[in-house]
């Protein structure tokens, strides 16, 4: 499948979802090990490295193994020879774990400002991470990602877990995932001399990876007050005299503009 586009991969691999019906109906019980080989004899290598593909879609990697397989339950013999409908570890769990390597550490901003936009782009794992660490600090969950991407369920969390698990391995330190974003000296001023020339705080939120409160706060120097750059003045509210005077309430108002 290799010299297929992914377009022709995934006609390839929509035409063989009926293949895969089929079987899936002659395992459970509507036929036998003949059917099963006539089905496979009638593809070629790479109608069958798809229809693999999308036997493999059909499974849920987080139901349990005992609901998975649990049809099999006994052979002829009446042995057990899957776990049983108790078992409540995942299918997930069963797959071998991948190498003990990692990617590497460098970080393209670019792609994970997009990512953390919720827009379609491919990252590394330290990129992921990165901006997990962007969207943590924005007051996002790591269910918040999986609905901003379209994901699964727990997708996130599955991703972080893995990647938990590699560091481990490696001997390495896992980052930090929470806590308060902390700015440098520099970030501070761009942030109050790009709030100056009119950005919002959503928008200098999702440039420095944090929340608009955070940015406000920043903004009017509640923050980080030993850093320079333009402190956002506090809104002027009118007082009670300038309110009665405009709506024309004032004794004499009218008669005297009139």
């Amino acid at each position: 499948m290799s010299v297929l586009s992914p377009e022709q991969r995934g006609d390839l691999a929509e035409q063989m979802l009926p293949v895969a019906a089929h079987l899936a109906v002659l395992v459970h019980g509507d036929g036998g090990p003949e059917d099963v080989r006539e089905v496979l004899d009638g593809l070629d290598a790479g109608q069958k490295d798809a229809l693999l593909v999308v036997l493999a879609g059909l499974v849920d990697p987080e139901q349990p193994v005992g609901k998975a397989l649990g049809w099999l339950d006994f052979n002829e013999h009446g042995s057990v020879v899957v776990p049983s409908w108790s078992e409540h570890s995942s299918v997930r769990d069963l797959a071998p774990e991948p190498a003990d390597t990692l990617d590497d550490d460098y970080v393209d901003h670019v792609a994970v400002q997009r990512f953390v936009r919720g827009l379609p782009v491919d990252v590394t794992g330290a990129e992921f991470l990165t901006a997990v660490q962007h969207c943590v600090a924005m007051g996002m969950t790591l269910a918040d990602l999986d609905q901003l991407h379209g994901w699964r369920r727990k997708t996130a969390e599955t991703w972080v877990n893995r990647l938990k698990k590699r560091y481990q391995r490696s001997g390495r330190q896992f980052p930090k995932l929470s806590g308060v974003r902390k700015f440098t000296e520099d970030e501070v001023i761009a942030i109050r001399e790009r709030s100056a020339e009119g950005a919002t705080d959503l928008e200098l939120a999702m440039s420095f990876g944090t929340n608009a409160g955070t940015i406000g706060g920043v903004c009017r120097g509640r923050t980080y007050p030993q850093y320079g750059g333009p402190i956002r003045q506090p809104k002027v509210k009118p007082g009670r005299n300038s309110r009665t005077v405009w709506s024309g309430s004032t004794p004499g108002f009218l008669e005297k503009a009139s």
